[in-house]
C-alpha cells in the first residue's frame, strides 16, 4: 500500500512518509556541493534572530537535509554561528538543569536497544514504591532539583496509569527545607487519549515520547514483541497527546539505530506535522546516542555517528526550529555536552542517575541502569562548570505555573520576551539554589553572574523588582517569585 506525504495528516505512513524521506535524501545528496543554494538556505534563517513580527518561513527538512549534506567548510562553519546567534536570540545563555527519576524497569517491549526488554534476565527489576520515591524526591532536593522526568518501562500490570498518576501526586506533595518539585515531566509509552487527560489533570509538564527511529521497517525490527511494536500508535502518540489537552510535547530520536540523515529529516518532519496540523511545534526535541548497558553494545548498530556529524546535527535542528527547547543528557560526556551547549542546547541533566532510584542511596548503583552516564559530575559541580562557560544555570519552571504552555510559550518566545520573563526567572532561581545548596565558592561566583546579568534585563521596571526578589531570597525573607 502507498502512502502519499501530508504533513497535516493524522496518519503516520504520510506525515513521516517514508517515500518523501528518500526523495528528501536524494535530493540532497544531488545538491550538496551547490554551494550557492546552500547560501540561498541559510539566508532564510536570519528572519528567525527578529522578533515575532519579522518571523520568517522556517526552511524545509529537504532545506534541512541538504545542508546536512553539504561538506563545505565555509557553510559548516555558518550553520554553526547561526546556531549560536538563534539560540541565544530565543533561548538568552540560560541552561535549564533537570533530573530524570526512573519509577520501574519493568517492562513488556522488546525492544532490541534497551537493557529493560522483556527477555533481559540478568537485570534486577525493581519498581519503587510510594515511600521509596518520596525518599528520592527529597534527595533531590536535598541536590537543588526543581524539575523531574519521570521514566518509566510499559507494563500495564507493574506500571498502569494508576501508578504514574499516584506517583506524580506523591512527588508535588513532598516539601523538604526549602525544597520542592515544581514541575514534574512525563516520559512513559505511548497511551489513549483519555489517559493522557488524566495527565494532564494531573499537572504534568511536558509529555516526552522517543520515537527512536522513523524508519518503519527497521522500527518494527528494532521492536519485535510487546505494544510498542505498533509504529502507527507510537507515532501518532503526539496527536493524542494533544487532543487531549497536553500542548507541551517532547521528540526524539535515538540517533545510531539507523541511517543519522534519515533520522534527522523523520524527525523535521514530525515538527512540521504538529505546526501544521496544531499550530504548535515540539516544546522540546532530545538528541539521544546509543550507548553501552547491561546486555547492549552500541556496536551491535551500524549507524554510528562521529561527534562532529552530532554537533552539526544539533546546530541544523536549532536553526530549522528554532523556537524548541533542546535536551541532552548524561549520556554525552562533559566534552560533548560542551560543545552542544554552544550549538542549540538549552535544558541538560546534571547530577543524573538512570537506575531505578539510587539518588537515595550514597554510592551510584550500576545494576538497573538504562545507560552508562557518561558525565558523572554532581549537580554542583555542573552548575559551577556552566557558570564557568558563561551560561546562567536555571531551575525555572514559571511558564507551566503561569499558563505559558502550547502556543501561548511559542508566541512568547517567538516575540523576543525572553530578556524580561525567562532571564529573570533563571536569576532568581539560581539565587534560591545559591542560598539553599551551593558551597562558599560556588555561591560567590553565582552571586558575580546575577549581579552581571541583571544589566541584561532590557526592562527597567523587571530589572529593579528582580533585583529586589533576589535580594529577599538571599536574606531568607521571600522566594518563589517568578515574572
Amino acid at each position: 500500500m502507498s502512502f502519499a506525504y501530508d504533513p497535516k495528516s493524522s496518519c503516520a505512513d504520510e506525515f513521516i512518509n517514508h517515500q518523501e524521506i528518500l526523495d528528501t535524501l536524494e535530493y540532497a545528496q544531488a545538491h550538496k556541493d551547490d554551494v550557492e543554494l546552500c547560501r540561498e538556505i541559510l539566508k532564510k534563517c536570519g528572519p528567525h534572530l527578529s522578533p515575532a513580527s519579522e518571523h520568517g518561513a522556517m526552511i524545509t527538512h529537504r532545506e534541512a537535509s541538504v545542508l546536512l549534506a553539504c561538506d563545505d567548510p565555509w557553510i559548516n562553519s555558518e550553520i554553526r554561528r547561526l546556531a549560536r546567534e538563534v539560540k541565544l536570540a530565543y533561548y538568552g545563555n540560560r541552561i535549564v538543569l533537570f533530573a530524570p527519576l526512573y519509577l520501574s524497569n519493568y517492562c513488556v517491549n522488546g525492544c532490541l536497544y534497551c537493557p529493560y526488554h522483556a527477555k533481559n534476565r540478568t537485570i534486577p527489576r525493581r519498581k519503587l514504591t510510594q515511600d521509596e520515591i518520596r525518599a528520592e524526591v527529597i534527595a533531590l532536593q536535598d541536590m537543588g532539583h526543581k524539575r523531574l522526568a519521570i521514566e518509566a518501562g510499559e507494563d500495564p500490570k507493574n506500571n498502569p496509569i494508576e501508578y504514574i498518576l499516584e506517583s506524580i501526586e506523591t512527588i508535588y506533595s513532598v516539601k523538604h527545607k526549602n525544597g520542592s518539585i515544581r514541575r514534574v515531566n512525563v516520559n512513559i509509552a505511548a497511551t489513549t487519549v483519555d489517559e493522557y487527560r488524566m495527565l494532564k489533570e494531573a499537572g504534568i509538564g511536558t509529555y516526552i515520547l522517543f520515537q527512536e527511529t522513523y524508519n518503519k521497517e527497521n522500527y518494527l525490527e528494532l521492536h519485535p514483541t510487546g505494544p510498542k511494536h505498533d509504529y502507527n500508535w507510537h507515532t501518532e502518540a503526539m496527536d493524542r497527546a494533544m487532543e487531549a489537552g497536553i500542548d507541551d510535547v517532547g521528540l526524539g530520536v535515538l540517533f545510531g539505530l539507523d541511517g543519522y540523515a534519515y533520522e534527522f529529516a523523520g524527525l523535521i518532519m514530525h515538527a512540521e506535522h504538529l505546526e501544521a496540523a496544531f499550530g504548535v511545534g515540539p516544546h522540546t526535541i532530545s538528541v539521544p546516542r546509543v550507548k553501552p548497558a547491561d546486555d547492549i553494545d552500541p556496536d551491535d548498530f551500524d549507524n554510528s555517528l562521529s561527534d562532529e556529524t552530532f554537533e552539526k546535527i544539533i546546530a541544523l535542528i536549532r536553526i530549522t526550529v528554532p523556537y524548541t527547547g533542546m535536551i541532552i543528557s548524561t549520556r554525552e560526556s562533559k566534552e560533548v555536552r560542551e560543545a552542544a551547549l554552544r550549538y542549540g542546547i538549552s535544558q541538560i541533566s546534571g547530577g543524573s542517575r538512570t537506575s531505578v532510584g539510587g539518588y537515595a542511596e550514597a554510592e551510584r548503583p550500576h545494576d538497573t541502569e538504562q545507560f552508562d552516564v557518561s558525565d558523572q559530575r554532581t549537580l554542583e559541580e555542573v552548575v559551577d562548570w556552566l557558570m564557568d562557560n558563561g551560561h546562567i544555570p536555571s531551575f525555572c519552571t514559571a511558564c507551566y505555573r503561569a499558563g505559558r504552555t502550547g502556543d501561548r510559550f511559542m508566541e512568547f518566545c517567538k516575540s523576543g520576551q525572553i530578556s524580561n520573563y525567562c532571564h529573570p526567572n533563571a536569576l532568581m532561581t539560581l539565587a534560591e539554589y545559591l542560598a539553599d545548596y551551593a558551597s562558599g565558592p560556588t555561591k560567590e561566583k553565582g552571586l558575580r553572574l546575577i549581579e552581571r546579568e541583571l544589566g541584561n534585563i532590557s526592562s527597567d521596571a523587571i530589572r529593579t523588582a528582580c533585583k529586589e526578589n533576589v535580594g529577599q531570597i538571599l536574606s531568607g525573607t521571600g522566594r518563589d517569585f517568578r515574572f
